[in-house]
């Protein structure tokens, strides 16, 4: 069973920066689809950031556009959501997930749904914090 864990969280000032950590041990995260989901106090769950696993095709929640880039290191086997100039309203837990591979769709179409549709995670981990607070 894949295991993920998060890191990097933290408290930021609005306008700071940081850099969360996805990795796996004991197995590779290439054949996966990796997405970065947070959810706030009283919020839904919400599809920030997710990269296909070619690294060809990522999405984005229009509010992070700009601001966060989702990347992967393949000799690291780790995912990075790097997240610059940071408000408020990101603040909240972030949580990092694997959906396995769907032969039948794109890797587009599989990015795609993963961010607008949790329920195509396989696997999460357990989260970390964002506050982002002056």
């Amino acid at each position: 069973q894949l295991q993920l864990v998060e890191s990097g969280g933290g408290l930021v000032q609005p306008g700071g920066s940081l850099r969360l950590s996805c990795a796996a041990s004991g197995q590779s995260l290439d054949g996966y689809v990796i997405g970065w989901f947070r959810q706030a106090p009283g919020r839904e769950r919400e599809g920030v950031a997710c990269i296909s696993h070619d690294s060809y095709a990522t999405r984005y929640v229009e509010s992070v556009k700009g601001r966060f880039t989702i990347s992967r290191d393949y000799a690291k086997n780790v995912v990075y959501l790097q997240m610059n100039s940071l408000k408020p309203e990101d603040t909240a837990v972030y949580h990092c997930a694997a959906s396995e591979a769907r032969p039948t769709i794109s890797q587009r179409a599989h990015v795609e749904m993963m961010c607008l549709d949790s329920r195509e995670a396989d696997y999460w981990g357990q989260g970390t914090q964002v506050t982002v607070s002056s």
